[in-house]
């Protein structure tokens, strides 16, 4: 009879267990960090060449490596200059200088990859719908709106400089563009409808190097070469409001980067503004909340910082040094290790969330506001 029993409860938890999973009950949602490597130039030295993905709700673990485009010998490997995901469809995108790619997040296979016959690719964005990439061309003074299910070329939008950077709205309605290079320092607005160049903002007192701006979108935060500080301009009005300096540090552009601040993020509350220094390797906190920003503490790290981005729960700030940082406590938590104990450094991550295996969340690159 006993046995019976056992039997019979044995049956019934394995009944309970697929109605749970087709109800979307049976896992509990996974909490996973994409990170390009080599991620910070060609350096293969911090992580080796792939996406590696990690495990955030069990102490930033590595969970795989996804492969993707071997280095020929004698060859330097093949750096990632961007990173974006959509979870609705499922995809991944990766960008580096010589091809643009999608990858499907539930088989970690590429779908679609383009070349752009030569003239490719830096850190590109996708809508909120995911149905359109906004890609800087290298190379080339123009941006490609690329569609997202094949990579084809939609339209091109020109622009003066060496395409660099890119954001796009949460409301979809406009992309941000910031070109590198000797062209009159602005970052231009294009409309997602006409996909043609809206406005200018600017100029700011040197080239607009990595930006972000807030959720109503009245309001950008960029680095700029040679300041180890950001500058603060009214995207209604175009005009450059503020200029802030980190105080009392010694200032040296990067040899990586080339500039002292390579990395600007926001919190989702948008109350402060996260600052890489390049030059002492820091993180600097600003108060947001009043205007101009100012500075409120520092965090050491462990090596340069040239990007910054932040969980999707706000909780944890995510420089490239491979840093885990709890965002209330400004502690170091975790730092980033692949399969074989070394240290792994990335400027270009995103957090994807999955439940039952399909992906329903993605977080984006640039750490931007969200209050609208």
């Amino acid at each position: 009879m006993r046995i019976r029993t056992l039997v019979v409860a044995a049956c019934c938890l394995v009944a309970m267990q697929t109605v749970l999973r087709r109800t979307g009950r049976a896992q509990t949602p996974q909490r996973l960090l994409y990170a390009g490597v080599p991620g910070v130039g060609n350096d293969a030295s911090h992580g080796g060449v792939g996406v590696l993905v990690f495990d955030m709700d069990h102490g930033y673990k590595f969970v795989r490596r996804i492969a993707t485009w071997p280095t020929p010998a004698g060859q330097r490997a093949e750096g990632v200059r961007g990173i974006a995901a959509h979870a609705a469809t499922g995809r991944l995108f990766v960008s580096t200088s010589r091809r643009l790619a999608a990858f499907d997040l539930t088989k970690d296979t590429v779908v679609w990859e383009q070349t752009y016959g030569g003239k490719c690719c830096d850190r590109m964005a996708v809508s909120p719908d995911g149905r359109t990439l906004y890609v800087p061309a290298a190379g080339a003074p123009k941006w490609y709106v690329v569609s997202a299910e094949t990579g084809d070329v939609i339209k091109t939008i020109d622009k003066e400089g060496s395409p660099h950077n890119t954001i796009y709205s949460d409301d979809g309605a406009h992309a941000y563009l910031a070109s590198q290079g000797k062209q009159p320092p602005y970052l231009s607005v294009a409309d997602t409808k006409t996909h043609s160049i809206a406005k200018n903002i600017g100029p700011f007192g040197d080239v607009v190097r990595p930006f972000t701006i807030n959720g109503k979108q009245t309001l950008v935060f960029a680095n700029t070469n040679n300041l180890l500080g950001f500058e603060v301009a009214d995207l209604r009005t175009g005009a450059v409001l503020h200029r802030v300096a980190v105080p009392g540090l010694p200032v040296a552009n990067s040899p990586v980067h080339g500039t002292p601040s390579h990395g600007i993020a926001m919190t989702a509350d948008e109350k402060e503004i996260w600052v890489c220094d390049n030059t002492n390797h820091q993180l600097h906190i600003f108060d947001a909340t009043v205007m101009p920003p100012t500075l409120k503490t520092t965090i050491k790290l462990r090596a340069e910082p040239g990007w910054i981005a932040f969980s999707l729960d706000g909780k944890t700030a995510l420089p490239s040094t491979g840093d885990v940082i709890d965002v209330q406590t400004r502690k170091i938590v975790a730092t980033l290790e692949d399969e074989h104990g070394q240290a792994v450094e990335s400027e270009k991550i995103v957090e994807i969330d999955f439940a039952n295996g399909k992906p329903v969340r993605a977080s984006d690159q640039f750490g931007k506001g969200a209050v609208r």
